[in-house]
């Protein structure tokens, strides 16, 4: 088995890419070493003392670094848990599943949608859904929409995206700027 990296746009994260699925649908982050308890694989990765955020997508686990850790002493690390993990076909999560898991829930939503502006809240999750989240993957993160109000669109960004230098511009920019585009009920997107 060999495992890529892939930098991504926060240089404290790098996106290791095993080869096969990782998450079969939707994605995890660990913020913490005491949410990686639900998940062996993340614990291990948090137990090298050196990370600060663990993130499943569907086929690539990102890992962030401390600051003032060194990438070329960590990754080697990473890469060996990763590859233990993976040829021993340990399961993802505890107990073989994430069945009876306590997960902690998806944030709450930033602001509650109004009923009036479904078709508008239905075009903004598209292109999220079509056109920011794989972008968004391929730098190691994830995207979740958190509400619209007023013209505003709130969302969170995961994974080496939630801590990255260029999150802003990625927000304000790349993301603004596109649904500004396509939905022209959008004024503005913020960070929730």
């Amino acid at each position: 088995m060999f495992i890529e990296t892939e930098t991504t746009p926060n240089p404290s994260s790098l996106k290791f890419l095993p080869g096969r699925t990782v998450m079969s649908t939707g994605t995890r982050e660990f913020p913490s070493p005491e949410a990686a308890e639900a998940s062996p694989l993340a614990q291990a990765i948090f137990d090298t003392g050196e990370v600060v955020n663990v993130f499943y997508g569907w086929d690539f686990v990102t890992v962030t670094a401390a600051p003032g850790s060194d990438w070329s002493a960590l990754k080697p690390q990473v890469i060996s848990i990763l590859l233990d993990h993976f040829v021993s076909e340990a399961p993802l999560f505890a107990g073989g599943s994430a069945d009876g898991i306590n997960v902690p829930a998806e944030e709450e939503m930033a602001v509650e949608d109004s009923p009036e502006d479904a078709e508008t809240v239905a075009a903004i999750q598209e292109l999220l859904e079509t056109r920011v989240r794989p972008a968004v993957a391929g730098d190691g993160g994830d995207i979740a929409y958190r509400g619209f109000k007023d013209g505003v669109v709130y969302l969170t960004l995961q994974g080496a995206c939630s801590g990255c230098p260029s999150s802003t511009a990625t927000l304000k920019h790349g993301i603004e700027g596109l649904l500004k585009h396509y939905v022209p009920e959008v004024v503005e997107v913020r960070a929730a």
